[in-house]
């Protein structure tokens, strides 16, 4: 056991004893409009392509696997890492024109950087920002949403929410349950900087290619 497993240990045993109390109420932010999906899906996509992000509409898991298989021949892609989740094994296992590396814990930074492109579940969008919201419960699958130079994310259609304070109920009880592990990501289009000059520059910090799949 090292100093930082320890000290973790310790807070955990010191919050154990601590008697429950209610969580406070969710702060109104932003006021919920409760928009039709339709709207959320057009908002979303426009915000996508603000920050040079790319969506793909896919009517049924079928339209999805053959994108999935275009954009893979398109990417010229020999070898596609991707995360164990049911959705990415629905659309990615047939996959015959690459080899898909389903990353697990033991991957580390260079192994990761070498992929190609990568392949990752989105839990929730956020309509008013174009955002992905991907849980990342192990170092691996975080650093998948950063270091290879494509990052496919896949979802369905009914994770739409308008905006983070409408969707905070969802995660709230995620990130207070001391069980789980990990972090959440919000993946907001492409990487971009533009530090120097003031020049915009894509890739430098992460992705230089953001697409979306969702599932409809």
């Amino acid at each position: 056991m090292n100093d930082r497993e320890i000290i973790l240990g310790r807070i955990r045993a010191a919050l154990a004893d601590r008697p429950d109390v209610e969580a406070p109420p969710v702060p109104e932010v932003w006021p919920e409009t409760h928009p039709d999906r339709e709207t959320m899906m057009r908002r979303f996509a426009e915000e996508l392509d603000a920050v040079e992000g790319e969506l793909h509409r896919c009517g049924s898991p079928d339209d999805a696997r053959a994108k999935l298989a275009e954009l893979v021949d398109e990417l010229e892609c020999d070898r596609l890492g991707a995360v164990d989740r049911p959705l990415t094994h629905e659309l990615a296992d047939n996959l015959s024109t690459a080899e898909v590396a389903w990353v697990d814990a033991d991957w580390d930074g260079p192994a990761i950087g070498e992929l190609e492109a990568a392949l990752v579940a989105s839990d929730l969008l956020l309509a008013d920002t174009g955002s992905c919201l991907v849980e990342c419960p192990t170092a691996a699958e975080r650093m998948m949403c950063y270091l290879p130079p494509v990052c496919i994310v896949v979802t369905r259609a009914e994770a739409l929410r308008e905006h983070l304070p409408a969707a905070w109920r969802e995660v709230a009880p995620r990130v207070s349950d001391p069980q789980r592990r990990g972090e959440l990501v919000f993946i907001t289009g492409p990487s971009r900087t533009a530090d120097i000059e003031k020049i915009l520059i894509l890739g430098v910090h992460g992705p230089k290619r953001l697409i979306v799949l969702v599932v409809e």
